[in-house]
């Protein structure tokens, strides 16, 4: 793009952010529409709204060939909240992209499977992490950001604040669960955060202002999936059988 051309976009790019802001979409939501943005764009070298019927016909074909449905429903989505909210048009091309419908059901590990992984995983805090996921039926956003405050080891229940949808719920409290928490609690004694970013050292640690990398927390339980030998496709989906059951050598 020439300079002119680019502080058109610059300017529509960043009404694109302040407009996901306003309309209250997550962290990861927002990550992904405007990269949606970003990324038609630098494939046409152009502003997004000078482009044709044609062209998005030729670029959502080339983005089938090397990307998975749920990116390209993604990158649907997020040109068409641009054309609704930052351009103030209707996205005329929404029957372009007709993703297949798959109904799929996630592998669910057994008891067994979930206590090996627990007695697998050396580092305490990622055992914990792992026995709180299972054990309330959690996402991994959710048990990162757990809280102090969330825990009310009286009644038995948690407070998840902000799940999917950006609605809280309220979830059982296991025995078992509590303990360890407040056993990882105990080595940090962190003010606020349950699961503080480990860097550093103990006081450092107790400084944190973010929770563990959600990245580096994959990493680690799909180390120890693999070396478990686990070979089901969703190992980190719950399974509210195994609950009451999992592994009593936590801590």
């Amino acid at each position: 793009m020439d300079s002119t051309e680019q502080s058109r976009f610059d300017a529509q790019y960043q009404r694109l952010l302040i407009m996901l802001n306003l309309q209250g979409k997550s962290e990861k939501t927002i990550d992904s529409y405007s990269r949606a943005v970003r990324r038609v764009s630098e494939h046409f070298d152009c502003c997004p709204d000078a482009l044709t019927v044609d062209q998005f016909e030729v670029y959502f074909g080339e983005l089938v060939e090397s990307h998975s449905w749920s990116t390209i429903k993604v990158d649907r989505n997020g040109l068409q909240f641009f054309w609704k909210h930052v351009l103030k048009r209707d996205w005329q091309w929404l029957n372009i992209i007709k993703p297949p419908k798959v109904h799929t059901i996630p592998d669910i590990l057994t008891v067994a499977e979930i206590e090996q992984l627990i007695g697998a995983t050396r580092k305490l805090r990622y055992r914990v992490f792992l026995l709180t996921t299972y054990s309330l039926g959690l996402r991994l956003g959710e048990t990162l950001a757990l809280q102090v405050g969330d825990i009310d080891a009286e009644r038995k229940r948690v407070h998840i604040r902000r799940g999917k949808g950006h609605k809280d719920r309220l979830v059982p409290l296991p025995d078992l669960t509590c303990q360890a928490l407040r056993a990882l609690w105990r080595k940090h004694k962190h003010p606020f955060l349950l699961f503080p970013n480990a860097n550093g050292s103990l006081e450092t640690i107790r400084q944190a202002t973010t929770h563990m990398d959600r990245g580096g927390a994959q990493v680690a339980m799909k180390t120890v999936v693999n070396a478990c030998g686990i070979k089901k496709k969703s190992p980190f989906t719950p399974s509210v059988t195994a609950l009451p059951h999992i592994c009593s050598k936590m801590v």
